[in-house]
């Protein structure tokens, strides 16, 4: 009986500790799911944070869009505005003297000088802007820079020289604008 007893004891004994490791076993596997659940979770807040944000991001980048459009257009629409607001003043003198020409006491001389004041700030205007007038009289030849209308026998004057000038050129930023129209020698 004693072996039985024994027996029974170890069953019970084998019985309880199953029920200890089943017991065991369900809180743990009850703790696994609980984590699993909390990261979850978590991982479902910050995947709707990083939507948002890539949303909000997503705005501002087509607000910055509409905004450098806005930005270029006007910079198109008013990129001569310096340009013509220096210009104005020429244009008044030029009116002063067309005005001037007219009355009785006007003389070629004071016509002359206005002209010239005019003239001169115009030119003065157009290198605010960096444009530059090419000149090349007494210059050697550059088709870079020239654009030669005739070529004449001069005895005068090395072959490729520029002997006269008919319109100047203009340079801006120096990039030519318009080459100066010359005469030059064979």
């Amino acid at each position: 009986m004693s072996d039985n007893k024994t027996e029974l004891n170890e069953e019970q004994h084998n019985a309880t500790a199953e029920g200890d490791v089943s017991e065991e076993t369900h809180q743990a596997e009850d703790a696994v799911e609980h984590d699993l659940e909390a990261m979850l979770d978590e991982a479902k807040k910050e995947a709707e944070s990083q939507k948002e944000l890539a949303l909000r991001t997503l705005a501002d980048m087509e607000n910055l869009k509409r905004r450098t459009r806005l930005d270029v257009e006007s910079a198109h629409k008013f990129a001569l505005e310096k340009f013509v607001n220096e210009l104005l003043p020429v244009l008044d003198s030029m009116e002063m003297g067309l005005d001037a020409s007219s009355k009785e006491d006007a003389t070629i001389e004071s016509i002359r000088e206005g002209l010239d004041m005019t003239f001169k700030q115009c030119l003065d205007v157009m290198q605010k802007f960096n444009v530059e007038r090419v000149n090349p009289a007494g210059e050697k030849f550059d088709p870079q820079l020239h654009e030669a209308m005739t070529m004449i026998p001069s005895p005068e004057h090395d072959s490729q020289m520029v002997i006269e000038v008919f319109q100047k050129g203009y340079v801006l930023n120096d990039r030519l604008v318009r080459p100066a129209r010359v005469v030059v020698a064979e």
